[in-house]
């Protein structure tokens, strides 16, 4: 492997000369297309975040990444559904994603990443047809990383800063179970499937902008709210993203009378303008040319029978909660169990609403701050 290449340029075009080097050779290989350095930043973040879930759950795992924070992440049997689901979270988000994943990229899951509008992906392989197809997109212009999957880092890591280097010890502390063990509410039990559910979220916001929260459910990150300066603003962002996930599944959505023949982008669009109710006039008018007929819009109460019937989710914050508006949030949007580090002023008042909602919450000890 290289020891250095040359970028297209760093975070905006005016940025040249860019380039990505290392004192021994990278951990990467590109297999097609040219890197800028936003690019390599989403796809060694979103490397990382797959490479710990496959180690952390056993089952394969993809992530949809944008501007260093993941717009969805997934665990599932096997790598093309893990991808459909991490892409399927928040499909505004993905658009013009880093694709990652965490096991040889097969024909099928090509073909599923083939249709979405992307701007590359790293994996740890691909099969031949998975590459020829991948190499197609974009015009021949689709990135294609290949990540080492021996490589392990140094145990520090610095940047530049101003003229200043800023250095650390790298975030490689273990995501396991044992973080936990330390259930702080009456209630006390989480299913496995739930603690497998707040470890795959720990891990998302291990790679996600600070401050962050995510719900998580059956394996899939549906929410995530991450670089908000407030953590409630996080908490809000993320909700709202499960709940449209969800309102996504409604039988009326998945029959809207959409025209034949619209991008999956148009598509996408047009779901999203059925469920918003504060459309401009243009959007308004974008919305209708999408469909074969208007069709009858859902009613608040509607929207509240359907949300109430949404799965127990799980919630996870980077940091401790300050305030109990995050939990009632959090509850609101179907939140059963929470994994937090704790440590706030605040905790008793923190712990007192969860045992309100009937909710279990484990205090990890473990912040994930990621800038």
């Amino acid at each position: 492997m290289p020891k250095e290449i040359g970028l297209r340029y760093g975070l905006n075009p005016h940025q040249r000369p860019a380039r990505a080097f290392s004192s021994g050779d990278l951990p990467f290989v590109v297999r097609n297309g040219a890197p800028g350095m936003i690019n390599l930043l989403d796809a060694l973040n979103a490397w990382q975040l797959v490479r710990e879930l496959r180690h952390a759950t056993g089952d394969p795992a993809a992530a949809s990444f944008k501007h260093v924070s993941p717009a969805g992440a997934a665990v599932a049997p096997d790598l093309a559904t893990a991808y459909e689901r991490a892409r399927g979270a928040d499909r505004a988000a993905s658009f013009g994603d880093i694709a990652a994943f965490s096991d040889t990229v097969d024909e099928r899951t090509a073909n599923v990443l083939r249709r979405e509008v992307s701007d590359g992906c790293i994996a740890p392989g691909y099969e031949p047809r998975a590459l020829e197809i991948l190499s197609a997109k974009k015009d021949g212009a689709y990135l294609v990383l290949e990540a080492d999957p021996s490589y392990s880092p140094g145990p520090t890591e610095s940047r530049d800063v101003f003229g200043v280097t800023l250095e650390q010890r790298r975030n490689d502390h273990a995501i396991d179970v044992s973080l936990l063990k330390n259930v702080v509410t009456k209630e006390k039990a989480i299913p496995e499937r739930h603690a497998t559910d707040l470890l795959v979220g720990l891990i998302t916001l291990k790679y996600a902008q600070s401050n962050s929260v995510a719900f998580v459910l059956d394996g899939t990150a549906i929410g995530i709210g991450a670089g908000q300066q407030s953590r409630i603003h996080c908490t809000r962002l993320a909700a709202q993203k499960a709940e449209l996930w969800w309102l996504r599944q409604h039988p009326r959505v998945l029959e809207l009378p959409l025209r034949k023949g619209l991008g999956r982008p148009e598509r996408d669009n047009a779901i999203d303008g059925y469920l918003r109710d504060d459309l401009t006039a243009p959007e308004l008018r974008a919305w209708r040319a999408a469909l074969e007929r208007e069709p009858e819009r859902l009613s608040a109460a509607e929207r509240r029978e359907w949300l109430a019937r949404v799965a127990p989710l799980s919630y996870v914050s980077d940091a401790f909660l300050p305030f109990r508006d995050n939990v009632d949030r959090a509850r609101a949007a179907g939140a059963k169990y929470v994994a937090q580090p704790g440590g706030s002023a605040r905790d008793a008042e923190v712990i007192a609403a969860c045992d309100e909602h009937g909710m279990v919450m484990a205090f990890t000890g473990l912040r994930l701050f990621h800038h």
